[in-house]
């Protein structure tokens, strides 16, 4: 209710580090019901003390309440980096919304306060974070950086990009990914944010794309962005509509009931097939449903972070 509030009153997402502040605290709060206990105390200024290392950094006065060894970090430790790509075509931007809030986020809205979330975090962590955004253009790119003059223009380019409403945007990923994937030079932790509308002919192409992001032992992770309630369950009332493809402006008209069945079970096997390609292609695959928060997103950030280091 307090970040519905503060969504409110901030007219929109203007105030999108604050909610991203406010997500991950609730998060880190949690953490002690989770198999990651005992993370939250590194979260911002410590780490895990190696075996090895000097002695002269333990935060003894940590390890008295914790009983476990961290060592202080400092400002010119970077220990990963890390590249966001939002895809920011008109699919994203379903359904269209005159009013948000964190309980009623639509695709594009989602994923950009989740990554200002996951931003929030790699800031605590002093960790460099760079940015992509792509429509049927190049819509952005930053590489990646770790000072706060970097942090607050990707934070801004972010809710530039939600209060933007994109009209007939189209994309075809694949082209957009190879160019992406041509800038990140150095081993690097990225997070695709797409609600996966490709043609058939276009799918392939995709997941050729997204192996070229692995090049240079980059990980990647897909976050799979959809509203179940309308994209998946398909759950309309039986009268009859208009259902227009927000990218290509064509329509149908039609009464729900008549699809639904078929319609759930095409898309449950076009999920299941994605997260088949992924596991083949090595990528880690995150379905991100827009109405149950961003637990998921975080988690994946921390179990992979983890695997990354």
């Amino acid at each position: 209710m307090k970040l519905q509030n503060e969504l409110n009153k901030a007219g929109g997402f203007k105030n999108l580090e604050h909610l991203a502040k406010q997500v991950v605290e609730g998060f880190i709060s949690g953490m002690h019901k989770s198999p990651f206990h005992g993370f939250s105390a590194e979260f911002a200024e410590h780490k895990i003390y190696n075996q090895g290392e000097s002695t002269k950094h333990i935060d003894w006065k940590l390890f008295a309440k914790t009983d476990k060894l961290y060592t202080k970090r400092f400002d010119d430790e970077t220990n990963l980096r890390c590249h966001i790509i939002l895809d920011n075509s008109s699919s994203m931007h379903y359904p269209i919304l005159s009013n948000f809030s964190i309980n009623n986020l639509n695709k594009i809205a989602f994923s950009a306060l989740a990554s200002a979330s996951l931003m929030h975090i790699l800031k605590r962590q002093r960790d460099a974070v760079g940015l992509s955004i792509y429509s049927d253009v190049y819509d952005f790119y930053a590489p990646e950086k770790g000072s706060e003059r970097h942090h607050q223009m990707l934070i801004h380019q972010l809710e530039k990009t939600i209060e933007k409403k994109q009209k007939n945007k189209h994309t075809e990923t694949f082209t957009l990914l190879h160019q992406i994937a041509e800038k990140i030079h150095r081993r690097s932790l990225i997070f695709l944010f797409t609600d996966m509308f490709q043609t058939q002919t276009n799918e392939q192409k995709l997941f050729e794309a997204l192996r070229h992001l692995k090049h240079n032992k980059h990980e990647v992770v897909l976050f799979h962005v959809f509203d179940s309630e309308k994209e998946l369950i398909f759950n309309f009332d039986n009268k009859p509509k208009r259902f227009i493809d927000v990218e290509t402006g064509q329509y149908i008209n039609l009464y729900a009931d008549s699809v639904k069945e078929n319609y759930n079970k095409m898309v449950k096997e076009y999920f299941k097939q994605l997260k088949l390609k992924c596991l083949q292609y090595k990528i880690k695959y995150v379905q991100s449903n827009v109405n149950q928060g961003f637990n998921d997103v975080l988690t994946t950030y921390m179990i992979e972070r983890q695997k990354f280091i």
